[in-house]
């Protein structure tokens, strides 16, 4: 994630102030030192930590806070809200046009910032709101660009119009919406050609095709890698083309997370989308609220919770949670959670949005995942629905099909059972999560310290 070292020296500081009883304007400003120095290490842009720090100071030595039981947490509170609003509070809908009205969307960016990949990401999720959207190929000078659009179309169920190299963008765009016309497509979304580094040639481009083509909502695709050059090539569109909201990718990457902090107080462009992956269906609205959470390490249940809709097979959900509340849960169900964990993106991303597990400097081995579905894979239907009739001499020949030691596979039987007494002693779900006392799945269960991971 973007933002792990911020995220860690953040923590840190507000280790040391949750530690204190009563706060100082010394210690604020100590304390503000460090936001400081870790924000700038982040490439967020100098004039805009000089103001959000100074936000900060000037709420967090009022008498409010300082005469608070918890001022530390007080603190905490004011830069969560000021993160979050440094981000643009809100998040913002793309606007389209209603009905079959066209809603025309042009994609610009930089050659490498993921734009031919995010217009498709783009019209993927749109068709699955019930939208009718048609990709079009205006990148001219790039003939890989015309064939990668074509196959990503493709696999999110979405036409490509394309006129190979040879035309004008402009007149491939007006073809395009023609072809929309006649094709019964209510949004076109046009993905126009990159360059190196932003150059005349590409801006009178953008420019001629926002002259004669109505151009409804432009959308810069920002590689969020590049840090505070991102910020100015923002600038940069902004002041030109001008441009209606910003999709910032890579930000599961190893990159210092500064464009995320500053492109909305530098261009005053709001982030719409996030690129959070390499699949095509990695593309999430930007919620300046969730995000600041992430980044304090106060884990982001809301994007979780929507993961999860998203990724779990509805009817199984609903007979896993009747077993739940029974406390008849075995180990078809962990099957299942395996296989919905993975379409989730993977445990330790699972892990990451929960408080209290780690943050982005979590560490998961996905790897015995692996291997407690080949243990499970090696029982048979009756011995998964009862795990009561697992006896030395079954466990012995499940331990011999999954080509793991007996140990392992006593190993998981004792986690199980810890899981479900938890859940027993805490109710349902809350104790396969952990519960207050960390000892169902993701405590000390399953997939604890002290579990198989």
């Amino acid at each position: 994630m973007a933002f792990e070292n911020l995220s860690e020296k953040l923590q840190n500081v507000f280790k040391t102030l949750r530690g204190k009883g009563r706060l100082t304007e010394a210690d604020v400003d100590s304390a503000m030192k460090e936001v400081k120095m870790a924000l700038l290490e982040a490439d967020v842009n100098f004039k805009v930590v000089k103001q959000f720090t100074n936000s900060i100071k000037e709420r967090a030595v009022g008498e409010d806070v300082m005469k608070s039981l918890t001022p530390g947490q007080m603190v905490i509170k004011i830069v969560n809200e000021e993160l979050t609003n440094l981000m643009g509070g809100e998040p913002v809908e793309l606007e389209l046009l209603p009905g079959m009205a066209k809603t025309i969307i042009m994609m610009v960016g930089l050659q490498g910032s993921g734009k031919t990949t995010t217009a498709a990401k783009l019209a993927g999720k749109l068709k699955a709101q019930g939208k009718r959207p048609l990709l079009v190929a205006c990148d001219i000078y790039r003939p890989a660009a015309v064939e990668q659009l074509k196959i990503n179309g493709e696999k999110v169920g979405v036409p490509v119009f394309e006129m190979g190299t040879d035309k004008k963008a402009v007149e491939i765009a007006k073809a395009g919406l023609k072809f929309a016309e006649e094709n019964n497509k209510n949004i076109i979304i046009i993905d126009t050609a990159g360059r190196l580094q932003i150059d005349e040639d590409m801006m009178a481009e953008l420019e001629e095709i926002k002259a004669k083509i109505n151009v409804t909502r432009t959308l810069l695709v920002v590689d969020s890698m590049t840090g505070q050059d991102a910020v100015n090539i923002a600038k940069g569109f902004s002041e030109r083309i001008g441009i209606d909201g910003v999709v910032l990718t890579k930000l599961d990457g190893d990159s210092r997370g500064g464009a995320a902090l500053s492109v909305k107080a530098v261009t005053g462009v709001p982030i719409v989308y996030a690129g959070m992956g390499e699949k095509l269906s990695d593309l999430e609205q930007f919620y300046p609220d969730r995000m600041a959470s992430r980044i304090l390490g106060m884990g982001d249940v809301l994007s979780l919770i929507e993961k999860a809709e998203a990724s779990f097979d509805e009817a199984e959900a609903k007979e896993m949670a009747n077993r739940l509340k029974k406390n008849d849960m075995n180990f078809d169900d962990y099957l299942m959670s395996m296989k919905q964990i993975r379409q989730m993106g993977g445990l330790a991303e699972v892990l990451k949005m929960m408080p209290g597990m780690g943050g982005d400097s979590l560490v998961v081995d996905e790897s015995k995942l692996v291997k407690i579905e080949a243990i499970i894979s090696s029982m048979t239907a009756k011995e998964r629905k009862n795990p009561k009739l697992l006896n030395p001499s079954r466990k012995n020949r499940i331990a011999r099909g999954a080509g793991v030691d007996i140990a392992e596979v006593n190993r998981l039987v004792k986690q199980f059972e810890n899981a479900k007494k938890a859940m027993k002693q805490m109710g349902g779900i809350n104790g396969l999560m952990g519960g207050k006392h960390g000892k169902g799945m993701f405590g000390k269960g399953l997939f604890g310290k002290k579990g198989l991971f």
